[in-house]
């Protein structure tokens, strides 16, 4: 049992680290921070360098947390959130089969962490070393909850962030000529968009003919 869970957590943790350093460092043939945010506004999840970041954060820790046997059910709580969040907002529309897009190795892998939670890590962990292993199903239940109110943050944020967009009016940038709008030039050299008064047009036709009278 102490090896089957040891297994268990080196399968979801270290593949875990490595989807979160692909997005935060371009480890393991990632992109990086800055195409993984872009990939994050695509998917409605602004801003992106913000949700990217955070996703990353926990992967790499949570990843790292289940791996080392450290922290259980905080570790297990950050790999549900990312699931679950990945679920809302690519996954769910797809229905559950993997092979479409859908939600299933999603799923699997937050009752895993669900289920690590629960169990506790093992005898050979972090966490058995320092004599604060922890087991039972509330801390599966918390881990899942935990997990549960991170996505929903993430989601509350990104639609808060759309509807103040949405919100926001749209004014007109106002130029002038002395900070980069049309130029005026005084004198005989005609101004780019510029009209001439009426009066100004008579005063300089009256001009004219009194010079040809």
């Amino acid at each position: 049992m102490k090896v089957g869970r040891l297994l268990l957590r080196a399968a979801v943790g270290g593949f875990f680290i490595g989807h979160g350093t692909q997005k935060l460092f371009g480890w393991f043939g990632g992109q990086g921070l800055k195409p993984s945010a872009e990939h994050f506004e695509g998917m409605g999840l602004k801003p992106g360098i913000v949700h990217a970041s955070a996703a990353g954060a926990a992967e790499t820790l949570g990843g790292a947390g289940l791996l080392l046997g450290y922290r259980t059910p905080l570790a297990s709580a950050s790999i549900v959130s990312v699931m679950l969040t990945a679920i809302n907002r690519v996954h769910l529309k797809n229905g559950p089969w993997a092979h479409k897009g859908g939600y299933e190795y999603n799923v699997v892998l937050a009752a895993a962490a669900v289920s690590l939670a629960e169990s506790g890590p093992g005898g050979l962990s972090l966490d058995a070393l320092r004599g604060k292993e922890k087991s039972g199903a509330l801390w599966g239940v918390f881990s899942l909850a935990a997990g549960a109110v991170g996505a929903a943050a993430a989601h509350f944020l990104a639609e808060s962030r759309a509807t103040a967009v949405v919100a926001a009016p749209e004014s007109a940038p106002a130029t002038s000529s002395a900070n980069g709008g049309d130029p005026v030039v005084a004198g005989s050299v005609e101004t780019p968009g510029y009209e001439a008064p009426a009066e100004e047009a008579a005063s300089e036709e009256t001009s004219s003919e009194a010079s040809e009278a």
